[in-house]
């Protein structure tokens, strides 16, 4: 296929399974022309693995030290992968991803990013058994998102659909759930000019589709967002995963194209069918 790019990318400093070297050489292998790593902010209400701020200094240093020796067989960029309730310094990145993987109630963190057994007793626990208050609270928090930061990219918009193909927690269809993920794309239009068509749940076995279902990509491209195309990576091997049907998805949902991070900035390449 065409242009290949990843921005979305983890490693052994945080979640991932390699090192930023063995997953720059395994894109030189798949003649990919640029690649962007985005390791997971520092959560101080989380044990779940990120980068302390030691570790995202051993990173950036690994990062500079990658461009230096393979600048000239591709072009390498230093990212994070923002939670919203971090609150990094988010200066000195070439790009930021802005996610949301905990819902904060109170004083409490909720780390709902898990296998759908504790999704469940999360529900149960925190909304009374009501899956659709428990919808509505995430995207009502994603929607402040512009609030925590600046940020490029809006990370796995729809993540809480993680194990909707395999568990009823709501109904994708209504249109409750439809206008409560809408009102948050409404409000970060505007304000955070890319979304990502992530394929990382299939690479895991979660999911057989990409993030965002294809209602949520016709909005966004309605409201004016960018896309780009990414695979949520933590295993080298999977670094391409699903890119050419996300392509085609894209197609199939109206755009035309994609955006990629160059070192002149974000650059739109067309999109070529699967």
């Amino acid at each position: 296929m065409g242009y290949l790019q990843n921005l979305h990318q983890h490693t052994c400093y945080c979640d991932g399974k390699n090192t930023p070297e063995e997953v720059v050489q395994e894109a030189l292998k798949r003649n990919f022309k640029s690649i962007g790593f985005s390791g997971h902010s520092h959560m101080s209400f989380s044990d779940a693995p990120a980068m302390n701020p030691e570790k995202l200094a051993l990173y950036k240093a690994d990062i500079a030290r990658l461009q230096e020796k393979y600048g000239e067989q591709i072009d390498i960029f230093c990212g994070l992968e923002e939670d919203m309730l971090s609150k990094s310094d988010l200066s000195g990145f070439d790009y930021v991803i802005g996610s949301c993987h905990f819902l904060l109630q109170g004083d409490e963190y909720i780390d709902f990013d898990r296998d759908a057994a504790t999704v469940a007793q999360i529900i149960q626990k925190n909304f009374g058994g009501d899956g659709m208050a428990y919808a509505k609270a995430y995207y009502a928090q994603l929607a402040t998102l512009p609030e925590f930061g600046k940020f490029d990219i809006v990370g796995h918009f729809d993540l809480i659909t993680k194990h909707c193909e395999t568990t009823d927690f709501f109904d994708l269809e209504s249109k409750e759930y439809r206008y409560a993920a809408l009102e948050a794309m409404e409000a970060l239009a505007g304000k955070i000019p890319y979304f990502e068509v992530n394929t990382g749940a299939i690479a895991r076995g979660y999911r057989t589709t990409a993030y965002p279902m294809p209602w949520f990509i016709k909005e966004f491209k309605r409201l004016g967002f960018g896309v780009i195309i990414s695979s949520d990576c933590h295993d080298k091997n999977f670094l391409d995963c699903y890119f050419r049907e996300a392509e085609q998805l894209l197609l199939d949902c109206g755009y035309r194209e994609k955006f990629v991070l160059t070192k002149n900035g974000f650059m739109p390449v067309g999109l070529e069918k699967a």
